[in-house]
């Protein structure tokens, strides 16, 4: 392994996402999560319940990134293809884990772990079982590739199982410098030399207020992971700021 921060992508899948019938709120959850671990999140896609599509897309990703979150398509019905097209992708069998069947055998009564429920049993051979505390059927974890439900509570709860297994990395610091009473557009020129200057921080502007009738602004975010770096950049883009007669107070 190198010094370099691990990488990863987000695989959002399932026709309901696609239709707006449900909003997705995992992937903000694992960016968070992967920010709190060192971990660059470089790439997020969403795909719908077509086998083809997982496998091509899953496979770009897992060749491109460290580590691949995949979220939906996991529970019991017929739509639910995820397990099918992650051992597609591996070119593996899709047989019942012992261990997964025991989980839902155990979590169902007699006669409720129906053939539907079984499904839930199917994992990618050679592939480890993720923990589910919350409706115990397992998600799994098969070479760099992590797949969870899509149920945003079951998702965040696997998390917990899944972070002991990742390689973490130094973690990214933010500092937030407010700028009130000016457009975005009056502080580009100096939010771009002060990228120039310090390559190794990030940049970001984030404008407020516009198509209202509150005050317009704009927050500037500044990134990085040496926090004497991160400091340095701070100080100067504040000190250019003033010499520009821009107002500008850190939140």
């Amino acid at each position: 392994m190198t010094d370099a921060s691990p990488t990863a992508a987000v695989l959002i899948i399932g026709d309901e996402v696609l239709s707006g019938r449900t909003q997705d709120t995992n992937l903000n959850t694992i960016a968070r999560f992967l920010t709190a671990s060192g971990i660059d999140l470089l790439e997020a896609r969403t795909v719908g319940d077509r086998t083809e599509q997982i496998v091509e897309n899953l496979n770009a990703l897992r060749s491109a990134h460290d580590y691949v979150f995949t979220t939906g398509g996991i529970g019991p019905t017929h739509d639910d293809i995820t397990a099918d097209a992650v051992a597609k992708a591996f070119g593996v069998a899709l047989p019942e884990h012992p261990d997964a069947v025991a989980i839902l055998e155990n979590r169902y009564g007699p006669g409720e772990f129906n053939a539907a429920r079984r499904r839930m049993a199917r994992i990618p051979e050679g592939g480890t079982l993720i923990a589910n505390p919350v409706t115990d059927a397992p998600g799994f974890q098969i070479g760099n590739v992590f797949v969870m439900a899509g149920v945003p509570r079951i998702m965040t709860a696997m998390l917990e199982d899944v972070a002991p297994r990742l390689r973490t990395g130094a973690v990214v610091l933010s500092r937030t410098i407010r700028v009130s009473g000016v457009g975005e557009g009056a502080v580009a020129d100096i939010l771009t030399a002060a990228a120039k200057a310090e390559r190794e921080v990030s940049f970001g502007s984030y404008p407020f207020g516009h198509g209202s009738a509150s005050e317009i602004g704009t927050n500037l975010v500044v990134r990085g992971r040496d926090a004497d770096r991160l400091e340095t950049a701070v100080t100067r883009l504040v000190a250019e700021l003033a010499v520009a007669g821009i107002g500008a107070a850190e939140v």
